[in-house]
């Protein structure tokens, strides 16, 4: 999805530590960091990445976003990279032989808004491509989180699954509020206004016989009503709807060479 504006001012606001725990591939490293910044997270750690740190192909993949790339922190151990966090949630697809509580990712991110806000430091350990994460690791965790994948094909690349997170994130962090564009705001129709849209519709029925049956016409001209009430139009709507029903009922006052063309045909085939 296109449509970065380069003229905004990048923020780096407070929020989760995301942390990569023995990744592969650069490029895995680098759309993750790209995940990351889509949604304003910007905080990357890397337990011990097996082609090492700096890489190239990480920043490629990253795709601009190196004021991730830039600030990454590289460590040994998974113990060293959550060092100072206060809570910290493991993420998996697989269930363990211990007990954790286990909630989802839109969960976890309501609970560490609070935490975030006042200062705290709260982390997501994401596990190694092909195997995830090892008991231990998930051992040190206070929580699991699990997407609710299909079973029988729960594997996430990396940048998946940091995607997710980070989305569930800014949502409970933000919501609404962060949309990088809305809806135009438009005057709604007065009531009278459109009331009057609706007489003007219902003459030029009347003036084309549209409601054939007398009887019916009562309930029909309610549904027609109920319709564009619940359409809940703005003045600009309204205007424009009421030009259309003007322009169908002038329709007659125009030529049309092809009206005309059968009006003359059959008035010789009349002769």
């Amino acid at each position: 999805m296109a449509g970065t504006d380069s003229t905004q001012q990048l923020e780096l606001k407070p929020g989760p530590v995301v942390i990569l725990c023995e990744p592969q591939l650069g490029e895995n490293i680098g759309t993750a960091a790209r995940a990351m910044a889509n949604f304003g997270l910007w905080d990357l750690r890397i337990v011990n990445p097996r082609d090492g740190w700096p890489s190239d192909k990480a920043r490629a993949a990253a795709s601009k976003a190196d004021h991730v790339i830039d600030r990454v922190q590289v460590f040994e151990t998974v113990e060293d990279a959550i060092h100072d966090l206060n809570f910290c949630y493991a993420t998996t697809a697989r269930t363990r032989d211990m007990y954790k509580p286990v909630i989802g990712p839109d969960v976890a991110a309501d609970e560490m808004v609070a935490p975030v806000a006042e200062g705290g430091k709260v982390g997501f350990l994401f596990g190694r491509e092909r195997w995830g994460l090892n008991n231990d690791e998930v051992a040190l965790c206070d929580k699991i989180v699990t997407l609710p994948v299909e079973p029988a094909f729960a594997s996430l690349n990396i940048a998946q699954a940091v995607l997710v997170i980070a989305y569930e994130w800014r949502r409970a962090s933000a919501g609404a509020d962060n949309l990088p564009f809305s809806t135009r705001e438009s005057e709604p129709a007065k009531r009278e206004e459109l009331v009057g849209m609706m007489l003007h519709l219902e003459e030029a029925l009347d003036r084309v016989n549209f409601f054939k049956t007398p009887g019916k016409r009562p309930s029909m001209v309610a549904n027609l009503r109920a319709m564009f009430a619940r359409a809940q139009m703005n003045v600009q709507e309204v205007r424009t709807f009421r030009g259309v029903v003007a322009a169908l009922d002038r329709r007659h006052e125009r030529p049309n060479p092809k009206r005309d063309q059968s009006k003359f045909e059959k008035k010789k085939d009349a002769e």
